[in-house]
Parts: C-alpha cells; structure tokens; sequence
C-alpha cells in the first residue's frame, strides 16, 4: 500500500516525521511511504538510519504551510506545500492515503477543496479518539464544525460507527449523543432534534450520554458539534495532565511516598499508556472523498508510526466507500446540497 505523509508538518518535523516514517516501514511489508517535502532536509534526516531506500520515495515540496497560516489561503496560494502536494497525490490515486500533523484547518480546507466530499455527506468531521475505563471511544466532531444542524450530527453518528467497527473493530457500535443529562427532551433544541432523527434509523443509538460518563466508556461513539467536541477533549486532557502532575507531586513528598511510587510503577505506567495519544496515531477526517488522517501536532515518532498504521486500516476497511453506502441508505431527504 502506498501512502503519503507530510514531512513538513508539526512541531517536530521533519526529525520525528521520518524517523516515524523509517519505524513504521521496519515493522509492517506491505506499505510504501511518499515522503514530501524540502527533499534536502529529509534526506538530512533519512541519512542517519539504515532501511530499504526502495519503500521511501521523497516528493520535493518547496513550500511548507505553518500553524500562524490561515488556512484558506494557504491552501489557495501555497501550491507546492508538502501538505497540497500530498492531497494532490491522493487525488491522482498515486496513493491511496495521506497523513499530515500540520495545520489543522488547511488541511480540512485543503482535502475540501482537492478531494471533495463523500456524496449525500454536508460537513465532514475530525473524529478523536477518546480514551475511557474500558478502552476508548471515537468523539466526533472534534472541532471541524463549531455550529451544526441536527443532520449533521446524525451524519457525525453514522460515520463514527463506520470507522469504529472497520478500523477499532468493535462490532455494532453503540451511539450517544454528548448531553448534560440522559433523559429524552434534555439539551439544546439541535440535541432534541438529533435525537429524533436518530430514532428513525436502525444505528445501534443509546440516546443522551452524559457528559461526566464519557470517561467510563458508556458508548462507543460520542456525537457532538464541534465545539462541544473540542471543548470536551481539551478539558479532559487538561484534567489528565493536572492529575498526572499531582500524582508526581504526592509520590516524590517523602520516602515512604516514593517506596509507594515505585511499588505501583507499573500500574502507573500503564495508567500513563492509556492516556497518550501516540498510542492510536491521529484522527481521521470523516466524510472526506479519500483516506486522510491528521496527527497530533507535537507527534513523535511513535505517533507518525502509529498513524500510519491506522492509516492502512482505513483504507482496508473501505471505510469511505461504506460510509457512501450507508449514507444513501438511511436517505438525504434532511442533507444541504
């Protein structure tokens, strides 16, 4: 499989991006990575490892998008930016996904604008992956659309159960909608008619899921718009942090608090695990018309690696082409041209 990824994008490219590059190609046969960008400064970067130059090709990329960019002019006036050249290359089925940890918003417009949207799909979504007490769940939208109507969550809804079941593998996803109560009638009116229309289909939906239950893995796919979404992760893993940097505090007080410390060291360790977003590689943009994954924008290697990964997953899951099919099949009647 074939898949490019943006050299040029993130807080630590291109260093951890091709070292992620070389990890992933050591560890899993069947992928070719495009690797695009200042073709000087990753070769720079490949030089320092020993691999199979026949599975990396660098496509020269002379201009880079940055995060004080604003998106829909970069995207318009940047034409040979690593991340435009990448979506290009996806476009021409020259590859068959694209993965970037750059600017979140060109790389939405970009995909928008080269790409396109699934047909019967109005807004595409980032979808997150969250962690919770019994493994994770896929938040969606995670900050693509600050303002929705009930259509769009319901799509949000059936795309998350799609990706869910064909890259995280949990058969018939459960559904809920992010709300600050579970009874039927609570929330905003864009709640209350989200609500209905997911009634009328026969996706496995839960109703409200309340927000304080998120962490407990109550549903399989939490729908929201995203403001809500970005809300939510932000302050969850500005929770986890602060908890993570009291625990630290507490252990290294005093002696009898680190013998304690390094009794549960590995409880602490996995604790830490769960919570790390290298884990699960990037977040998907769903409803997109091809395979693109976005990174975290500090990602390490360990991330690139993992994205990837998922990445593959993606495409062998016809993830796009089933949600096609599945958004026919519970009818537009409600969706925007």
């Amino acid at each position: 499989m074939r898949i490019a990824v943006d050299g040029m994008g993130g807080d630590h490219a291109p260093k951890e991006i091709v070292k992620g590059c070389i990890e992933c190609i050591n560890e899993v046969d069947d992928i070719d990575i495009f690797l695009i960008g200042q073709k000087n400064l990753i070769e720079k970067e490949l030089e320092k490892y020993a691999f199979d130059s026949t599975r990396i090709k660098i496509i020269h990329a002379s201009e880079i998008i940055t995060n004080e960019d604003k998106p829909v002019k970069a995207v318009r006036r940047k034409k040979d930016s690593s991340m435009i050249v990448g979506l290009n290359l996806l476009k021409e089925r020259k590859v068959e996904a694209f993965i970037s940890a750059g600017n979140t918003g060109a790389l939405l417009a970009g995909s928008l604008f080269n790409l396109g949207r699934i047909k019967g799909i109005d807004r595409p979504a980032i979808a997150s992956v969250y962690p919770t007490t019994k493994g994770i769940s896929l938040l969606v939208d995670a900050g693509a659309n600050a303002e929705c109507k009930a259509r769009n969550l319901l799509e949000f809804g059936l795309m998350g159960s799609v990706y869910v079941e064909k890259v995280l593998g949990k058969e018939n996803p459960s559904i809920g909608l992010a709300n600050i109560g579970i009874e039927e009638g609570k929330g905003t009116q864009l709640i209350k008619e989200s609500f209905e229309l997911f009634k009328k289909t026969d996706l496995n939906f839960c109703g409200n899921a309340e927000v304080r239950d998120l962490p407990k893995g109550i549903v399989d796919v939490i729908v929201c718009d995203g403001f809500v979404g970005n809300v939510i992760l932000k302050l969850t893993e500005g929770v986890a942090m602060t908890i993570m940097s009291m625990l630290k505090e507490q252990f290294t007080k005093n002696f009898i608090n680190k013998i304690g410390a390094a009794i549960l060291k590995g409880s602490l360790k996995e604790f830490k695990k769960n919570l790390d977003y290298t884990e699960y590689g990037g977040a998907p943009l769903l409803g997109i018309n091809g395979a693109v994954v976005k990174a975290h924008g500090s990602s390490n290697a360990k991330a690139i690696k993992n994205a990837i990964k998922q990445a593959k997953i993606f495409v062998e899951g016809e993830v796009v082409q089933i949600i096609n099919r599945e958004i026919c099949r519970i009818g537009d009647e409600n969706n925007a041209e």
